[in-house]
């Protein structure tokens, strides 16, 4: 069967989410944005602190990274940054070359806060935040924080507005960034990373078997321009506190949402265009997640954790037509069929399940830690007899060394390693064949890579 090449109209919700090799949080504290390495160090110069002013705060981060990596493959797909879901994106340029790259990345996230205090146990709390890598928005058309909350000690908290869901950001920093696999772990699987438009409240601490437990639910109906596949997302949260032992558990049901396998994606609808509703089919995908960090003393600290991902798929259909072009338009489509046939539909797309699991030590002296992290995105089962990446697995390995030079600078070096199940289409769990590594699962098993960075926090 010949696929028509898309444009690139259906394709993205924001950048393509293969992204830079480079780009992995490693001893980032609080989350990573941007700056030059002049302006990141000329910043580490002054003391670490926000900046206040009346009931307004100003905090943020910068960070810098710089990477060498083995077995990259510079434009090895013959349709560069089309997405992984579309089988036209499986074809390689025969013979071409790959080696070892360097690469860099920067980010800057500064955050605008504000606080006023109600009386009678009431605060109202305000929050702008937006997140730039290599100088320009990260995700097109999304903040990473635009809300407003009432909260008291007693009831809880109430919020309304735009943030990043808890599966990404928790997951991102501080528990993948403590292993050096916060992308890898939090940027991959059913889950979403941003809220658009949402509901969230949050209880106050409860006692519970001689701990605190904080229960959270966040609701977010996405593109309401959807009319007949109306968007919904539901998350709940909780998070279990026992002396040094923490554990923190995510679920995310959603429908209608853009289908994907990029846990650091917006939720809104289908595709970026309510006048394809009418033409698609329902689909949903869920996950959950449970992370625990313990402490076994002052120096050593063990963490693991595990996620269940289901996708109900999504079929692949033309949308439109790009007359000028001479481009077919597409759908977000997920595990696909091509070519074959499901109950009478063409390209039909087909559930999935698949489970993830990292785990890794934390070894802290005095200023400076030691870091050792392990990731594995496994197979999925699914009843696609085409094979779109649900065979393989991917196995990566981290080692960190950092410093805390005190007034929010801190450095690091780092290196790790991934290894592939077998050669072909990178695990269904990945957003893209390249992600997270850079190594690209149809040209080689393995990679490895070396680096150093530097984090400032305001």
């Amino acid at each position: 069967m010949q696929i028509p090449i898309i444009s690139t109209r259906n394709f993205r919700l924001g950048r393509p989410i293969h992204r830079n090799v480079s780009d992995r949080s490693v001893v980032t504290p609080e989350r990573v944005g941007r700056l030059g390495v002049g302006a990141l160090l000329s910043a580490a110069a002054i003391s670490a602190g926000a900046v206040d002013f009346g009931p307004f705060s100003l905090t943020g981060f910068a960070k810098v990274e710089v990477q060498q990596a083995s077995n990259q493959c510079v434009e090895c797909q013959r349709f560069p940054g089309e997405e992984k879901q579309r089988q036209w994106a499986d074809e390689l340029v025969p013979g071409r070359p790959y080696g070892t790259e360097t690469n860099h990345v920067t980010l800057f996230q500064p955050w605008l806060s504000a606080k006023f205090d109600l009386g009678k146990g009431f605060k109202l709390t305000g929050l702008l935040s937006q997140r730039l890598r290599d100088g320009k928005v990260d995700i097109p058309g999304f903040l990473y924080e635009r809300n407003i909350a009432v909260a008291h000690e007693d009831w809880g908290r109430l919020a309304v507005g735009a943030w990043t869901t808890r599966a990404w950001s928790l997951g991102d920093y501080p528990f993948g960034t403590t292993l050096g696999v916060a992308d890898a772990w939090a940027s991959s699987g059913a889950g979403y990373g941003l809220n658009k438009e949402a509901v969230r409240y949050t209880s106050r601490p409860l006692d519970v078997a001689q701990g605190d437990l904080v229960l959270e639910v966040t609701y977010d109906r996405g593109n309401t321009d959807f009319k007949r596949n109306k968007p919904r997302f539901v998350e709940v949260f909780a998070q279990y506190r026992k002396g040094d032992l923490l554990v923190e558990t995510i679920l995310q049901d959603t429908r209608n949402g853009n289908p994907q396998a990029w846990g650091h994606g917006p939720f809104t609808g289908l595709t970026p265009f309510p006048a394809d509703d009418a033409k698609l089919g329902s689909s949903g995908q869920s996950i959950a997640m449970v992370m625990a960090r313990y402490p076994i003393d002052n120096r050593w600290e063990v963490l693991a954790g595990l996620r269940r991902n289901r996708w109900s798929g999504a079929y692949a259909v033309v949308t439109g037509w790009d007359a000028a072009g001479g481009f077919a338009l597409w759908n977000n489509m997920f595990n696909v069929d091509w070519g074959g046939s499901l109950n009478g539909v063409p390209n039909p797309g087909y559930a999935a399940t698949s489970t993830d699991a990292t785990g890794g030590v934390r070894y802290k002296r005095g200023d400076w830690s030691v870091t050792a992290g392990l990731l594995h995105l496994g197979r999925a089962k699914t009843a696609n007899p085409s094979d779109r990446g649900q065979h393989n697995t991917a196995t990566i390995g981290t080692l960190g060394l950092g410093r805390d030079w005190r007034n929010g600078f801190q450095t690091y070096l780092m290196a790790g390693a991934v290894e592939f199940g077998r050669l072909g289409l990178a695990p269904l769990s990945m957003p893209a064949n390249t992600a997270f590594t850079g190594v690209d699962p149809r040209v080689t098993r393995r990679g490895n890579w070396f680096g150093a960075g530097a984090v400032y926090v305001f």
